[in-house]
């Protein structure tokens, strides 16, 4: 489990479900969206079998923290790319 503090927001990336890049606010500054799900915890142990069980939420960062995020999200030793845009092609 490891924590992130974004100007006044700390994140705990155990709750990180996933993370939207290079995208833009409705103002159309640039901005990284991060969703976070939640559990939902019950008064009632019949209430936990409930199929939604987690609470979900997306929130938004623009200017540096939007820049820290992407920075720190796309960071070699955070992210592993499964399909990097700039492939070397083996030439014959």
């Amino acid at each position: 489990m490891a924590f992130i503090k974004i100007q006044n927001v700390v994140i705990n990336t155990s709750y990180v479900v996933a993370v939207k890049l290079d995208t833009q606010s409705s103002s159309g500054e640039k901005s990284v969206s991060v969703l976070i799900a939640t559990p939902k915890f019950s008064l009632f142990q019949w209430d936990t079998i409930a199929q939604d069980i987690c609470h979900y939420e997306w929130i938004e960062f623009t200017g540096q923290a939007a820049n820290a995020l992407q920075d720190y999200f796309t960071s070699f030793n955070n992210v592993i790319d499964l399909l990097p845009q700039y492939q070397e092609s083996s030439a014959v």
